[in-house]
This record gives structure tokens, C-alpha cells and sequence, in this order.
């Protein structure tokens, strides 16, 4: 039998590809294939329904026999990003889950860095601002924040000390530690009246530039399995702080839609996707346990 296909961007590891072997950044196009795999994230592990995300991913849920079931679709036209207002701008955000009547419920800004790496600092006060004006106007949105580094090392040709984020020991230089604990006091906000410049979950990874067809494409030692800026406590995060805000009754029927589905086991893209892990010859989907 045929090894099942799946849509490339739903694999961190291909997409991680892409922004590695980037040789420019002014078109977007090695950050915007993250954006994707984000929102398939969503829809696939989170329970969110791929209508409700901007970017839409390749994905349709449908109700059958009780259960929701998903399956992949073609690639969907309208990629762009959805403009939330904010209390002093407007801003195109990268990623939006959003339902009619109810506005936008969660929001994932995405950055990309490959060099410079000791200039990462200054990102904060745009971070922070970014933060306070979108959650002024919606106080409770769940708002994310994800860095993308690219993992240079030494040896990489054609790169400048401050484009360098491994040292020869394969260690994050320090830089980029300090930007981390920065990055740790900005996330956690948990309740809508707290603190509207903290995010409610801030993501933080560093892409390798080459791998081997079944490794990781994430350097595993930093942040620490432990730190909440790894990619798995950010979803988690994210989710959590969903739950907690939307929907948190369901004596109203007209709410009860705010719920994340269940999807069905048997589900059609959740069938491919098992067998693509257990045939050995692809990554695992979210790749961060190996």
C-alpha cells in the first residue's frame, strides 16, 4: 500500500526546512510555512476548527454519526493575515482563531530571526508594546508570541560573531540566554484582568540548519524540556487559557460551539497521519519528543 501523503506544512520538519535553508528573508516566504504548521497544530492537536483560523490549513472538520471528523482538504485560497484593532493601531497578526459573533479568541504573532542574534533584546519593547495594544481592546484574547532562531554554529560559512547562536560546545551563546529570561517574564498572564503586557504564552525555538531525515529538527537542549517558552508549553498554555475564558459555561446552548471538538480516532487525516509516523520514513508530526 502507498505510504498516505499529507500536506507538507503540516510537518514542523519540512517546514523547519524552509526557514533553515532561507537565503532571504524580505518576502516572508520562509516564515509564512510556520504559520501554517501553527494552525494545523491547532486544528489537529488543539480541537480548533479550521474555519475558525486564519491562515486556514488543509483541513475539514465535519460532523458524522455524532462525532467530529477531520480530514485533509485541499490547500484553501485567502492566506493573509487577520487585522485585529488594537487600542492605538490596527495589526495584521499572523495566525487568528475567530468566530462570528464572538470575535477573535486567540492570536499567535510569529517572528523569525536567522542573524543579528545579539540585537534580539531591542524585539522586546515591540513585543511588549504589541502586546499591551491588542490586549487593551480585547482583554481577553489569548495572545501568543513565537520566536523562530535559526541555529548557526562556528563553522557556518559566510556568517559575522553576532550571527552566531551556537558556540563551538554546541551552546546557545549568551545573548540569546538572556533573551529567554526576558522572554519568560512576559508570559503567563492567566486572568483578563491581569497585566495587558504579558502574553499568555510565549513560544521560543531554534531551527537547525541541516538534519537527518528522522531527527529533530529542534535543538532539544535549549530552551530546557522544563522552560514554559518550549514549543509543547506554549500550545499548552494557549489552550488552557482558552478553556478558562470561553467556554466556561455551557448552560447557555448558544455557547456550547465554543468548546474544542473531540476528534473522532478514526477520524481520515488522523489515520494518515499514524500510519506516515509508523511507517519510518517520516518524522513524527510535532517532532519535539525525537
Amino acid at each position: 500500500m502507498a505510504e498516505p501523503k499529507i500536506p507538507a506544512d503540516i510537518s514542523l520538519a519540512s517546514v523547519a526546512r524552509v526557514f533553515a535553508q532561507a537565503t532571504s528573508t524580505e518576502s516572508a516566504e520562509h516564515i509564512k510555512p510556520l504559520h501554517r504548521y501553527l494552525a494545523g497544530r491547532f486544528v489537529i492537536e488543539g480541537g480548533f476548527l479550521p474555519t475558525d483560523l486564519r491562515p486556514r490549513p488543509p483541513l475539514e472538520a465535519s460532523r458524522r454519526a455524532g462525532h467530529w471528523s477531520l480530514s485533509f482538504a485541499s490547500d484553501p485560497d485567502g492566506e493573509e493575515e487577520q487585522v485585529v484593532l488594537g487600542a492605538l493601531k490596527s495589526k495584521r497578526i499572523d495566525l487568528v482563531a475567530s468566530k462570528v459573533g464572538i470575535g477573535p479568541m486567540v492570536a499567535v504573532s510569529v517572528k523569525g530571526t536567522s542573524r543579528a542574534f545579539r540585537n534580539l533584546v531591542n524585539r522586546t519593547e515591540e513585543a511588549i508594546g504589541d502586546c499591551a495594544n491588542i490586549h487593551i481592546m480585547y482583554p481577553g484574547l489569548v495572545y501568543g508570541f513565537v520566536h523562530f532562531l535559526k541555529a548557526t554554529e562556528p563553522n557556518d560559512p559566510g556568517l559575522k560573531p553576532n550571527d552566531i547562536s551556537l558556540d563551538a560546545n554546541g551552546d546557545v551563546v549568551p545573548a540569546i540566554k538572556a533573551y529567554a529570561k526576558i522572554l519568560e517574564a512576559l508570559t503567563g498572564r492567566r486572568l483578563v484582568r491581569n497585566d495587558y503586557a504579558r502574553y499568555e504564552a510565549v513560544g521560543l525555538a531554534l531551527i537547525k540548519g541541516k538534519t537527518a531525515k528522522r531527527e529533530n529538527p529542534l535543538l532539544t537542549n535549549f530552551p530546557a524540556p522544563d522552560s514554559p517558552l518550549t514549543l509543547s508549553a506554549f500550545f499548552e498554555a494557549l489552550y488552557r487559557a482558552y478553556d478558562l475564558r470561553f467556554p466556561y459555561t455551557y448552560t447557555d446552548p448558544s455557547l456550547k460551539h465554543l468548546a474544542r471538538p473531540q476528534w473522532y480516532p478514526e477520524s481520515p487525516a488522523l489515520i494518515a497521519l499514524r500510519k506516515i509516523e509508523a511507517s519510518g520514513r517520516a518524522t513524527r508530526l510535532f517532532c519535539e519528543n525525537g
